[in-house]
Order: structure tokens, then sequence, then C-alpha cells
């Protein structure tokens, strides 16, 4: 029985390397952390970045910062699928939020990232502020996402929308 084994053994370490890539895609199996959201669109990258924008404005929140590794890799001819990070806050929140805590400062702006699909259509992702601010456990933050959390949600709907 023991002869047997070791072949088979050897069988397995040879075609396991072969095979893994033909698996799940990667991120497929990924741990997202809590509260993270995301709506599936029908909305090509690029459309559905101009429509977050339009709808961070629409909601009268603030559009802080954007960032793409996707257009970034562009500039240097290298073609990934299209990604972008935009920073959305408002500075009377962000005052309140400074006055309850000045650590939970980090997780200001709050992001939505968007990401293309190998369809072409994009998806839509952010944590609910509630989320992040839940480690703080701060009475007067908890006051401060209950005002967030639909907007972020309304920003998101407005944009993934028809």
């Amino acid at each position: 029985m023991s002869q047997h084994r070791l072949p088979m053994v050897l069988v397995l370490a040879l075609l396991l390397p072969a095979v893994l890539p033909f698996g799940a895609p990667a991120h497929a199996a990924e741990a997202v952390p809590p509260g993270t959201r995301t709506l599936a669109t029908s909305h090509a990258f690029d459309v559905l970045v101009t429509r977050v924008e339009a709808a961070v404005e629409a909601n009268k929140m603030g559009l802080v910062a954007q960032a793409s590794a996707s257009r970034g890799a562009a500039g240097r001819g290298v073609k990934i699928a299209g990604n972008a990070v935009l920073m959305v806050f408002r500075n009377d929140y962000a005052v309140r939020m400074l006055q309850a805590s000045v650590p939970a400062g980090i997780e200001a702006p709050i992001r939505f990232y968007v990401t293309e699909n190998a369809d072409g259509s994009a998806s839509l992702s952010w944590r609910t502020p509630s989320a992040l601010f839940a480690p703080y456990r701060n009475d007067r933050l908890d006051a401060l996402v209950r005002e967030l959390d639909p907007i972020f949600e309304r920003i998101a709907r407005d944009a993934a929308g028809p």
C-alpha cells in the first residue's frame, strides 16, 4: 500500500499547481471587512465613475479626492481593469466627527470603490459609515452615522440605478 502512495503524492504535487489557476477567481473567496456593500451595475466603468460624482453632488456631499491605479497604469502603458477610489465627505460632518473623536478622523473621507468587471460592466463598493465608526464606541459618532448611512446609501443607489 505504501508503495502506491508515494506515486500518488508525486502526481498530486505535480498536477496541483497546474490546476489551481483554473479554479475560482482569486477575489471570489477574499474576506471583506464588516459593513462592506457592493452593488453590481450594468454601467461601464467610466460611466459609473461619472454617475458617482454626480450622485455625490446631488446628495450635497463633497468629492474630496479621487485615485485610480488603472489610470496611473495606463499612463505607463500598462492595461489593467478599471478601478477608482472616490473619497467623499463634507466639512460640517468632519467637524462633528472630530469633536466626537480625534482618532476617528482616520476614517474620513469615506471611500466609494468603482471596479470594472470582466464583462465590461462595473461594480460599486463602500463601507457603511456605521461600520467604519463602530470600533470607536462613541455615542456622538453613533448619532453622526445615523445621518451618514442613509446619505451614502442614496449616493450608491443613485449612481448604480438605471
